[in-house]
């Protein structure tokens, strides 16, 4: 069947054309599935293995199958549509995935967002999706989601309703508990959701990406533009159904979406989520539910080791970690092979609009896991380009390149954007790097202005845009200072106007009163008398960056 004469009008103008179509489908690379017929397909075939294991309890594949349709079929009940945009700002939990599976059955986009994110960047980010339904926890880290989202639904014209997941739920909003349990299924014609499976080529994912100007991006995937990863990595690290996966990195970032929403699920696996970061209770799920892998930043491979119990559980079943979003300390990987000889560790890299592009393999060198970020993925492509876009020496530092199955079709409602990103069919993304005669990829650096904690990518303009909000800031400028567990952070050289004043306290104050998520924060103030410029009048933050370098 050809998916496209079923595509219904596009909420978003996206890239793709009946050439890229043709190409990635006739190649076998685009095999045009969508996450639903894996769920659909393995609660057929196992229907009472374990699909999800959280930290409140479990389903089956039968359950998540049923579950995902009694709330499709709530869904149209509440009048959503194909290519209605679906906002979910929630832990990691079973619930997050039932509504990504009930919103993909009925053609709907699913958007992901930090639980961390507050008013000011959620705002932003709901408008431009156009989003209909958000739904939040009622709280969630001691912050009251649920009153968040009553305010941002004045506040974002669209937003018409809020559901929450909890016990406090305040008048005004969907309560979940009651939505769930509802038997929508019975109502409702379950022959309509199926003319309602969305084309594996329209847009199934909205998720944002650090801006470097101040205003996020809004990503645009399909179903084949993630499914097609997913199934690189299974191919090229040997998972199968059997494997018991792990994951703590935020769904609403693209490395916890693909990898604990959609990845177990197209294996046929069972996965562990957890909400919030914890290594003990890491270590001991290992050993409780049999885990076999797990992905995060370098951090969550250092906590795991400097962990006081790591020598008291069973970790006999743990054998591989996937590390991304920085490089890995090769002391790391040693001690890591050291005390779980059967552990291996793979570095990886990719973005928002691309997933996973490079990685290291099973058997690959020491050398190669701790010194680069791997080989290309089956379906993908790299160059390293100088400042024309011309291939340059292996081993000289230049601009990366990509191009293939797993590109993003577009930023939503910026078709600039998306024009600019390119060189033909080629993805600029942003970061320098080398690659060997071995074809591997090491990232050594960016050409946009970011800060990456502990995986976290911090938008250097946005933070200082709202500093310079401050009526005491005459001038601004927020460089990284290295960290030896998260990589780096935020430190923030503010140049005062006269006779003003400001510590570290009123600054995060500052923040907290302008709505900007936590994570944003700098974590260090540093007041100057002037800043360090070049002649053309721009900061030279190598010259910051050199003075927080030679404190330590």
């Amino acid at each position: 069947m050809n998916d496209r004469r079923y595509m219904r009008r596009a909420r978003f103008e996206t890239r793709l054309t009946e050439a890229m179509i043709d190409h990635f489908t006739g190649s076998g690379l685009w095999r045009n599935r969508v996450i639903t017929d894996y769920v659909d397909e393995f609660a057929a075939r196992s229907p009472d293995k374990l699909a999800i294991i959280d930290q409140r309890g479990s389903c089956t594949y039968a359950e998540l199958q049923q579950l995902s349709l009694r709330c499709a079929a709530g869904f149209l009940r509440l009048g959503l549509a194909p290519q209605d945009v679906v906002s979910l700002q929630l832990p990691n939990s079973r619930e997050w995935v039932i509504l990504h599976l009930a919103a993909t059955r009925i053609g709907a986009i699913t958007n992901p967002l930090v639980p961390m994110y507050r008013e000011r960047e959620l705002d932003f980010m709901l408008r431009l999706a156009e989003a209909r339904l958000l739904v939040v926890p009622d709280r969630f880290r001691n912050h009251d989601h649920a009153a968040m989202a009553l305010r941002l639904r004045k506040m974002v014209p669209g937003v018409e309703q809020v559901m929450v997941i909890g016990e406090a739920v305040p008048d005004g909003c969907l309560a979940w508990h009651d939505f769930i349990e509802r038997p929508w299924e019975r109502e409702l014609d379950l022959s309509q959701l199926a003319t309602l499976r969305p084309a594996p080529n329209e847009v199934t994912e909205l998720i944002y990406t650090s801006g470097t100007t101040g205003e996020p991006k809004g990503v645009l995937h399909t179903s084949n533009t993630i499914v097609t990863p997913q199934i690189a990595l299974g191919e090229v690290l040997r998972l199968t159904g059997d494997d018991v996966l792990h994951v703590a990195s935020t769904f609403g970032h693209q490395t916890g979406f693909l990898g604990g929403a959609r990845l177990p699920l197209q294996l046929g696996a069972t996965v562990v989520y957890q909400d919030v970061w914890d290594p003990e209770a890491f270590l001991a799920a290992i050993g409780r539910h049999r885990i076999t892998i797990s992905n995060g930043g370098p951090t969550y491979l250092q906590d795991m080791m400097r962990a006081p119990g790591l020598d008291q559980h069973d970790l006999s079943s743990f054998r591989i970690f996937r590390c991304g979003g920085a490089p890995i300390p090769r002391p790391l990987v040693r001690e890591a092979k050291a005390r779980l000889p059967h552990l291996s560790v793979h570095s990886g890299w990719g973005q928002s609009e691309n997933a996973v592009v490079t990685m290291t393999r099973p058997g690959d060198p020491e050398a190669k896991i701790v010194e680069t970020d791997g080989q290309v993925q089956p379906g993908m492509q790299v160059r390293v380009v100088d400042a024309a876009n011309q291939s340059i020496a292996m081993g000289t530092e230049g601009r990366l390149q990509c191009r293939g199955a797993f590109l993003f079709v577009g930023y939503a409602r910026r078709p600039d954007l998306t024009a600019q990103s390119f060189v033909e069919d080629w993805f600029d993304t942003g970061d320098l790097a080398t690659q060997d005669a071995d074809g591997f990829v090491r990232i050594t650096g960016r050409t946009k202005d970011i800060i990456i904690r502990g995986g976290e990518n911090i938008p250097v303009s946005y933070v200082e845009n709202t500093l310079y909000e401050n009526p005491s800031v005459q001038d601004v400028a927020v460089v990284a200072m290295p960290d030896e567990r998260l990589g780096e952070r935020a430190c923030a050289f503010v140049v005062l106007r006269p006779n003003a004043e400001l510590t570290m306290a009123t600054m995060q104050a500052h923040m907290q009163r302008s709505a900007v998520g936590k994570q944003y924060w700098p974590e260090r103030l540093e007041i100057i008398t002037e800043m360090p410029r070049a002649a053309n009048g721009k900061i030279r933050k190598a010259d910051l960056r050199a003075r927080l370098a030679s404190e330590g």
